[in-house]
């Protein structure tokens, strides 16, 4: 989608993607409650939404709609990686 003639593209990700980042920018309290969003908010087990986050941290769009969100959760991803 454009916006006089400007490329915006968060507008391409979906309705999914989007709730799955803003979940992303929020802190959560106590063991479970993020998972408790999860299901409750977006209506996703757990692995589910994993799996859909970590896909969405590859995409360029993403990126291009929350750099510091993207670019934040890329890090961590890759400091568990070099753990193993």
């Amino acid at each position: 989608m454009s916006a006089a003639g400007v490329t915006v593209p968060y507008m391409e990700l979906g309705r999914r993607e989007l709730d799955i980042l803003a979940l992303e920018r929020r802190s959560f309290s106590g063991p479970g409650a993020k998972e408790r969003t999860i299901r409750e908010e977006l209506g996703l087990a757990p692995v589910r939404y994993y799996q859909l986050l970590n896909a969405l941290l590859d995409d360029p769009r993403a990126l291009a709609a929350d750099p510091v969100t993207v670019n934040r959760l890329r890090r961590v991803r890759e400091s568990r990686r070099s753990e193993r």
